[in-house]
Formats: C-alpha cells, sequence, structure tokens
C-alpha cells in the first residue's frame, strides 16, 4: 500500500493511521502506541542521521536528544556500524 498524499507530517501520520484502521478490517489493534514508535523511529533515525552527514552529535542536537542516547537507539536498530 502507497501511503497517501498529505501537505505536513501530523496529516501524513494521521491519514496513514486512516488507512491501517481501513486495512483492519473487523480485526482490532493492539499496542497500537509501541507498533508506531518502533515503526516511525528507525527511518526517522536513518533520515535525520544521513540529513547530518553521519554526524551523531549533530544528529542528537537536531532529535533533542543526549548523544549516547541516541548511539543506544541507532544500535537497537541496528544502525550503528561498528
Amino acid at each position: 500500500m502507497s501511503p497517501p498524499t498529505a501537505q505536513n507530517l501530523p496529516d501524513s501520520v494521521r491519514a496513514n493511521i486512516d488507512a491501517y484502521f481501513k486495512d483492519l478490517g473487523a480485526s482490532e489493534p493492539a499496542n497500537m502506541h509501541d507498533m508506531l514508535l518502533r515503526t516511525v523511529e528507525k527511518p526517522l533515525l536513518e533520515v535525520v542521521l544521513a540529513r547530518a552527514g553521519g554526524n551523531q552529535s549533530r544528529a542528537a542536537q537536531w532529535l533533542g536528544l543526549n548523544r549516547n542516547t541516541l548511539r543506544k537507539k541507532l544500535q537497537e536498530h541496528g544502525l550503528l556500524d561498528f
């Protein structure tokens, strides 16, 4: 399923959540908050880190995170090159 077109991020998120409910049909969702955070966090980290030219300190600053917290999240998502 391709994501709905939207003018801004909140509208895009809203449209995709609505599409998720439509795709569920009669089924009920479970653990949506955790699922959404897991789903959004990895691409967010990938894009921000790429835009920061791989500079973790800059990416952490842009994200409003401590650099150590960013490194932990990168590790959790398998995004750290050792």
